[in-house]
């Protein structure tokens, strides 16, 4: 999911608030695992979707084109015409990204033109599939942000791992998402703060999860829900992990926290239905596991979710029918 947070960098810096901001992209190898119906005499297992084969946009760390302003409102900036171009044509997006960070040059650090530059070259090299040259971008990115917003680095950093995570470069995630966490936070956090904070160990719990340190990434997510509560990722991933960890209490309690918080339209509601049928058939309420993978396929076709979830029905057949009962017969009349 991408994360937009408000104001991340100082007053002082010449760029708008928009450009160290996203926390994307978001690998997910929490995918739900194939769906075993032991009742059918022959199911064909429905393997999840490859982690990053082909996700939306929503979850590769590169916003959507910006709406077009109004003639009164504010003018479009430099890393928001960089990303429109890359959404445009992703080419000569990135070409163009590529000459905004050479005219920008080096000349001091912290150069918040050449960090913005560098921040619009990894999105675009992430939607490219690069996820290499999107890291060494975010940390070009982060080394150009002001010593003073320790908050706007750990939000790079963060793109950082998440961009290496894709690339299926766990250690080195788990190396970029430490360094997030290794300011002190304030004495008295700002939302922001914890919002960076709890998506750093979101990403964390990721990485964790991809080398088999699964206590350590249940730990992650507790503090995520403690840093950011109303993060409807981190419910999700903790419902999946309880529900590996066959703790179908705790998976079901956790993914209704995780469908109260998403939003209406949010990319996270297909994810979170197909997770919600998987908990439910596990717990023998088939009936509710169809609705859960009924919605998902309705509410976003084409996906990726949408696709494992017409799996998981297809296996399951045509829903049972109950036939109208058949009236009982009169009773045969006795002479008196």
């Amino acid at each position: 999911m991408l994360f937009l947070l408000p104001a991340l960098i100082s007053a002082q810096a010449p760029l708008p608030a928009d450009v160290w901001h996203q926390i994307g992209p978001n690998p997910r190898p929490f995918e739900a695992s194939p769906l075993p119906i032991p009742r059918r005499k022959k199911m064909t297992e429905v393997p999840p979707p490859v982690p990053g084969a082909t996700p939306p946009a929503t979850q590769t760390g590169v916003p959507a084109a910006p709406a077009p302003a109004p003639a009164s409102g504010p003018r479009p900036t430099r890393y928001t015409l960089c990303l429109a171009a890359g959404e445009k044509d992703l080419a000569s997006g990135i070409a163009a990204a590529r000459a905004w960070l050479a005219e920008t040059g080096k000349v001091a650090t912290p150069n918040t033109a050449h960090g913005a530059a560098a921040q619009c070259l990894g999105q675009l090299l992430l939607q490219q599939g690069d996820s290499a040259g999107a890291e060494a971008a975010f940390v070009e990115s982060a080394g150009q942000v002001p010593a003073t917003d320790p908050t706007a680095a750990a939000a790079l950093q963060t793109m950082a791992g998440n961009a290496a995570l894709a690339g299926g470069r766990a250690e080195t995630a788990l190396t970029w998402y430490d360094k997030a966490l290794s300011p002190p936070s304030a004495s008295a956090p700002s939302a922001e703060d914890n919002a960076v904070r709890g998506a750093v160990q979101i990403g964390r719990a990721r990485a964790l999860v991809a080398l088999s340190r699964l206590p350590e990434a249940s730990g992650a997510l507790e503090e995520a829900h403690r840093l950011a509560p109303n993060d409807p990722e981190g419910w999700l991933l903790s419902a999946t992990l309880a529900r590996r960890g066959k703790d179908l209490e705790r998976a079901q309690r956790d993914i209704e926290v995780a469908a109260s918080l998403a939003a209406h339209g949010d990319p996270l509601s297909a994810p979170i239905g197909l997770e919600a049928g998987v908990i439910a058939m596990l717990s023998g309420r088939e009936e509710a596991a169809r609705k859960s993978w009924d919605s998902v396929v309705a509410l976003a076709p084409g996906s990726a979710e949408a696709a494992t979830a017409k799996g998981y029905l297809d296996q399951l057949g045509p829903a049972p029918t109950s036939s109208p009962a058949a009236t009982p017969a009169a009773p045969p009349e006795t002479s008196r």
